[in-house]
């Protein structure tokens, strides 16, 4: 690790500082900085801000703040009631410590798990733009067969994004130009030709909360997790699911991935397969066919189509029965 500075911040506005690297649980930034793929020359504790409640909104939705840490948002009783789906995920995320640290930006924030990415010995595109993708020819099992590109094909590691893509979260920022709301689903990009750029973050920017719309009554939601092992272990391919169900017809279903995009991955094709129509299997089998058309497999990783497609009809069929 290299030497940097370290400063506290107890206000938003001192935070704001675009040759500064935010620290809230670390549980990402310092795991880097100890790999020497982060190399910040200064680094700003943001623990000190008051941005850790969970609050009801006006409209009935749901208020958390950037520094609401992982375990306390899965068990919070609004959360666990109303938006199920956000506590599953946040529970099938990592280990009861490193959920203790790890906050809602810093979740959202979260950096790949590829192996080429972690290991400067070898090059990266996302790392440093124009060196290469060695993860294309290479082993890429762990690789994301959506949202590719020739010069990245690195999943996006978080749960609790993936869970709030499907219920149409929006992140509240600030910076020096003021403050801005992001609808998560415009939040993340894909690698293109800059896979170095993850997100529409300004550098100045600070997450400062996160809203959760409310949910019209009987919504119903569920995530699910497919992995190689049950404990601290990331998804090879993952579904989340919220869904409105009346009589027996679908009126309105949001469906994103895990695991398998480039980032939390929302699939509009199998909503509009769903939406109006009886909930069966062979409709949750249509959408899962339309998930997954374009999916693009590599050598190792084609087994995640027909995994993501499991996961789709999996969740769909729990959460409607």
């Amino acid at each position: 690790m290299q030497a940097f500075r370290y400063t506290q911040a107890k206000t938003v506005d001192v935070a704001l500082d675009p040759g500064q690297r935010f620290l809230a649980g670390g549980t990402t930034l310092v795991d880097l900085m100890k790999l020497n793929v982060e190399t910040p020359h200064s680094v700003v504790d943001i623990n000190l801000l008051p941005l850790d409640r969970v609050e009801p909104t006006p409209d009935g939705g749901l208020k958390v703040g950037a520094l609401v840490r992982n375990s306390d948002l899965a068990n919070h009783a609004d959360v666990k009631a109303r938006y199920t789906v956000l506590s599953e995920a946040l529970l099938s995320g990592a280990s009861p410590q490193l959920r203790n640290m790890a906050t809602t930006g810093g979740n959202l924030l979260q950096r790949t798990r590829c192996y080429y990415y972690r290991d400067i010995n070898y090059a990266c595109n996302k790392r440093e733009p124009g060196s290469g993708c060695p993860a294309q020819d290479g082993f890429n099992r762990i690789h994301a067969v959506l949202g590719g590109s020739d010069q990245c094909v690195a999943t996006h590691p978080s749960d609790m994004a993936v869970a709030m893509m499907a219920l149409e979260a929006v992140v509240h920022a600030k910076g020096a130009k003021g403050e801005r709301q992001i609808a998560l689903e415009n939040f993340y990009l894909t690698p293109g030709t800059t896979p170095d750029k993850e997100n529409v973050l300004e550098p100045d920017e600070l997450i400062t909360y996160v809203t959760l719309p409310r949910l019209a009554a009987g919504t119903r939601s569920h995530y699910l997790k497919l992995r190689d092992r049950a404990q601290y272990e990331f998804a090879l391919a993952s579904a989340a699911v919220v869904v409105q169900v009346e009589g027996s017809r679908i009126r309105r279903v949001r469906i994103a991935l895990g695991g398998v995009g480039t980032k939390p991955w929302r699939s509009k094709e199998a909503e509009a397969v769903l939406e109006g129509k009886p909930a069966h299997t062979k409709n949750f089998e249509a959408a899962a066919a339309a998930a997954m058309r374009g999916a693009k497999p590599l050598k190792y990783n084609g087994f995640k189509i027909e995994l993501a497609k499991q996961a789709i009809v999996r969740t769909l069929s729990m959460v409607t029965a």
